[in-house]
């Protein structure tokens, strides 16, 4: 079993004028390149398997990351299923002179663990043992819940 606050991952990528759109903000591929990036290795740190990219809820473009902030972007696994692995993603802005930061996107991957044949593989139970590990947990499952398809 796995504690869920071992699953989180925080990460920053330096938005440079190459990850830039004609606007001169982070282009929207690449944030969520790197979201499935961070969100892929909290999965694998859960499952202790490679894992890969079943599903993206929708992604919301709440505000844009400008060229010279940092993407500052945390990943947690929720939930599990036998195979799945549900992770929170949350993307923010983050000002590195100021170290003010503003969340900029939101969203829910499903990540399959899969073994050395590429074939989908059974992942450990997730367990919550602190108060933060629940309130996030619960958090997560209530935002995931609201924006089901």
């Amino acid at each position: 079993m796995t504690a869920l606050r071992e699953t989180v991952i925080e990460n920053r990528e330096m938005v440079q004028p190459n990850h830039a759109n004609t606007l001169d903000v982070a282009h929207g591929g690449n944030v969520m390149k790197w979201m499935d990036e961070v969100g892929a290795m909290s999965a694998m740190r859960f499952s202790g398997e490679m894992c890969v990219t079943a599903r993206v809820n929708q992604m919301n473009f709440e505000r844009p990351i400008p060229v010279g902030d940092a993407a500052y972007i945390t990943a947690y696994v929720y939930d599990a299923g036998t195979s799945s692995v549900k992770v929170r993603l949350i993307a923010e802005r983050e000002n590195l002179q100021t170290r003010e930061r503003k969340r900029t996107t939101e969203s829910y991957f499903v990540y399959v663990a899969i073994d050395e044949d590429n074939t989908p593989t059974t992942v450990p139970e997730l367990t919550v043992d602190t108060d933060e590990g629940e309130r996030l947990r619960r958090e997560a499952l209530a935002d995931d819940l609201g924006r089901a398809d």
